[in-house]
């Protein structure tokens, strides 16, 4: 059985492996994770390299280099400690990886380390992080319609997720958010997005910063009659997002959802209003003609 598990959990991620293979950004970024390690480790590539070590060989690690990818290891392991999805612990993998190259390379030969850095710019430049296109009941709201909708029945609880499509904890909690809309979604609570990287106008009506730098992407709405109640994360009286972690069990406890949901159920389905219908003629009582009438 030690040996069976593992292997059927190998088997049962081939096909999720298979998908990330499919697109390019995943292969990309591993090649260039990597890149400091092929170039240092293959024959043909590191015969000319300089190196520290005390016995000349340019093809394996000198001191300095095993300090830093020792560092970088730590960095890799704090940081995954609050990572919730897969892909959130390779993209933080990734990252801090291609940061170690470059300090890697500039180290070795600074044309070296100006040919890496270029490669990574023009990789963000031109490879986007696939988004999530699976299964979800959410209604996309713009910066015209995501008030009219609030507005339009206040009978109805809304959660809005104001996103950006280049956060990349935005796109970690996408398929935690779309699974949260298919369990939770009925007459009396919906689910939302808006994109406040398209819309500033949004992020500037909500509070929500949409800085390269900041720590409110993404944030949770919670509105009931047409007006927020709830939000995640807080922001403290200093303007500063209060750490949260996005992950579907704390999603589920702050929000309330398993009451919000069980309330929600019962209420009746809004009717669509239609043209109203003109009344039908009476007809003629008995002994009465059309002219008497």
């Amino acid at each position: 059985m030690a040996v069976l598990a593992p292997l059927l959990a190998l088997l049962y991620s081939v096909p999720g492996l298979c998908r990330w293979l499919a697109r390019p950004y995943y292969p990309l970024s591993a090649l260039l994770a990597t890149a400091f390690l092929l170039v240092r480790k293959v024959p043909p590539l590191c015969q000319g390299l300089p190196s520290q070590r005390e016995d000349g060989n340019p093809c394996d690690f000198d001191w300095r280099e095993v300090e830093i990818l020792m560092f970088l290891s730590a960095i890799v392991m704090m940081k995954n400690r609050r990572s919730i999805t897969v892909e959130q612990h390779v993209g933080n993998i990734f990252m801090f990886s291609k940061v170690a190259n470059a300090i890697l390379f500039f180290r070795l030969d600074i044309r070296m380390g100006l040919l890496y850095l270029t490669l990574c710019i023009v990789f963000l430049m031109t490879c986007k992080p696939p988004l999530y296109m699976g299964p979800e009941y959410i209604k996309y709201f713009s910066d015209k319609t995501i008030d009219e909708e609030l507005e339009r029945d206040k009978r109805v609880t809304w959660i809005v997720e104001f996103f950006a499509n280049w956060s990349s904890e935005c796109q970690s909690f996408a398929p935690i958010f779309a699974d949260l809309s298919l369990k939770y979604n009925c007459s009396g609570l919906h689910f939302g997005k808006v994109d406040v990287g398209r819309y500033t106008d949004v992020s500037t009506r909500y509070k929500v910063s949409t800085s390269p730098l900041t720590k409110q992407l993404p944030t949770l709405i919670l509105f009931q009659g047409g007006t927020e109640t709830m939000r995640r994360p807080q922001i403290d009286k200093k303007g500063r997002a209060v750490s949260w972690t996005f992950s579907e069990e704390n999603v589920i406890r702050e929000f309330n959802l398993n009451e919000l949901y069980q309330r929600a159920k019962k209420q009746p389905k809004p009717r669509e209003e239609g043209p109203e219908e003109p009344p039908a003629a009476q007809p003629p009582l008995p002994g009465e003609t059309k002219k008497d009438k």
